[in-house]
Formats: structure tokens, sequence, C-alpha cells
């Protein structure tokens, strides 16, 4: 898990969809540096490489490969570019397909209990790509998103709601950077071994395990984002170094179980499980960022998929010169 260094083109960032509030457990004003600004909506699809539709299934051992123009539509996987309906109809059928898929493939991921601890699957890396940027799509276009969403069913449709109104609350709170900025990204632990943390971490200190992944989430995208912020916040939780001193519990801000331990003692400290809000404010003092980690808390609740359709999601990252994304397929 080596952090990659770049400057702009398409790797490393520093924010989540949630704009990362680089002032995580501070007490500093709420502000962010980047991810998900209100760019333009064809400015993130322009940004992103193209690559090649991918057949659904591998061949069985032995078999001869399709060609992706012989696997049935309804099989083929999204590319990282896939094309983002621009009418209700139809970007209400393409959520509807694409999440009924993505929620197969996580179970089919996750038959055991636990997920593979193997790489992420190739179908649900990229059918979660899909769905985060029809989600993202959807909340910079909210007339489009009422109607679309007005034709789903009737879970599914709440679910919608729930991840554009948290992304536009996050939206709202960042601002472009520049493009000649150095970024340093990594691959996240894998989703198995980040879930033991969060509910070992609730177990000691009685504060959700839906939340301290929510806030992980917005934060760095599970710990893609290995960069400090622009305010000096560290780690996959972001914590103010004088913020850790006092709450990391002597740990490695850095390593993921350390961080979340120490999220979950400064969570508590600060009014949870008993007052979530008041908590979060103290995390981030930024009524956007609450309602945003409580909204993604509430799905993952609802359905314990979300946690992992989230763990696919990836690092966007808003610039001068537009939005791009910087890890992923």
């Amino acid at each position: 898990m080596e952090a990659r260094h770049t400057q702009f083109r398409r790797a490393p960032a520093l924010a989540t969809a949630a704009a990362i509030l680089f002032t995580a457990a501070c007490g500093t004003p709420a502000q962010s540096a980047d991810t998900g600004g209100a760019q333009p909506a064809a400015s993130a699809a322009s940004a992103e490489p193209a690559t090649p539709a991918t057949p659904a299934e591998a061949p069985a051992s032995g078999a001869p490969e399709q060609a992706p123009e012989q696997v049935p539509v309804a099989e083929r996987l999204p590319a990282p570019t896939q094309k983002i309906p621009k009418n209700p109809e139809k970007l209400a059928a393409a959520l509807r397909d694409t999440t009924t898929r993505l929620n197969k493939a996580i179970d089919a991921w996750t038959k055991s209990g636990e997920p593979d601890p193997k790489d992420l699957p190739e179908d649900v890396e990229l059918l979660a790509l899909y769905q985060q940027r029809l989600y993202r799509y959807a909340a910079r276009n909210p007339g489009l998103a009422a109607k679309a969403f007005a034709r789903l069913p009737a879970k599914l449709r709440s679910q919608a709601e729930d991840n554009t109104e948290a992304l536009r609350e996050l939206f709202a709170l960042t601002r472009p950077i520049k493009p000649s900025k150095v970024f340093k990204v990594r691959d996240p632990r894998p989703a198995g071994e980040l879930l033991g943390y969060f509910k070992k971490a609730e177990r000691r200190f009685g504060v959700e395990w839906e939340v301290l992944a929510a806030v992980m989430f917005a934060e760095t995208k599970f710990g893609r984002v290995r960069s400090d912020s622009h305010a000096g916040a560290q780690g996959p939780m972001q914590f103010m170094p004088a913020t850790w001193r006092a709450y990391g519990l002597g740990g490695d801000v850095q390593d993921p179980h350390d961080a979340v331990m120490g999220a979950a003692n400064y969570l508590k400290a600060s009014g949870a499980p008993r007052d979530y809000r008041r908590a979060l404010h103290a995390y981030n003092p930024s009524q956007a960022y609450v309602d945003a980690i409580l909204l993604h808390a509430r799905q993952i609740k609802r359905d314990p998929r979300a946690y992992y359709a989230y763990y696919a999601w990836q690092v966007f990252v808003l610039t001068t010169e537009g939005e791009r994304r910087l890890t992923g397929p």
C-alpha cells in the first residue's frame, strides 16, 4: 500500500465526495479544498480516461473470451466514462439498473458474511463508480433529479434522495484548487478489515459503527487520500495534530485502526452517542457536514450493502480547470 505521488493528470487526490473538510476534530472554521464542487456536469466525464466496456463475467477456464460487442447489453459492465443520461426516464432507469446489479455483485462478494479480502471485484468497482457518477450528476441537477426519482420505487427513491442531498451539502463546502497541486493517494485497506475496526470502536466507545464509517468515507474515501489537508489535518480520519495528541490514545494517526479508535474516542467525548449532531459538529464545525454524515450513516443502517458501495466510490477533486477523478479504474 505504497502511497502514490503525482501532479494533476489522473492520480492522487485529496478529498472524497465529502470534500474532506480538512478541519476534522480541530474546531477551526469548516472549509474544504476540493472534491465535488459545483462544476458543469460535463466536466467530470470529460476528465476521466476512456476505458472500454468490460464483460460482466469472465469466461470459464479454457473457454474462448467473448468480445465486448458479443456480450448482451444488459450484462455489460459500465465503462469508467459511461455516458450519464440527461433525461428523467433514462436517468431513473440507469439508477435502478445499476443499483440492482451493484447489490447483486456485493451479495456475491460478501456471500460468506465477510467480503473476500482480495482486491475489490471488477463488477463492484465499475458499477459503484457509475452509481457514484449518476448521483453526482443528479446532485448538480436537482430539477432533473426530482423528476427522475419520482419514477423510482419507494426504497430506491429514498436512497437516491439521501445520497444526492448529502452530496449537495458537501459540494457546497468545496473550493477549486490549482491543477499543479501535488497529492498522494493509495489503495484502501480491505473493506472487511475496516469494518472490523469500526465495530471494535463501537463496542469500546458506544459510537455507532455506521457513523464512524461515514466519517472515514467523507474524509478520505476510506483512506485513499494520503495527503494532509491544507489546514494540516492528517490520517484517514483527518485529525489535527493537537487533537490527535489529546484523543489519539497514543496511536499512529496514519494507521486506520488507531485513527478509527481515536475518532470514536473524540466523538464520545464530544457527546456521542447521546447527541451525534453535537459530536459531529465538534469534529467539523459545519452543519452541512453533520447533515451529510448522518445521511450516509442512515443509508448504511438501512442496508449494509451501502457500506460496500461507498467503499467502492472513488476520489474526485475539483480544480480551477474542472473536476477530475483521481482513483479507480
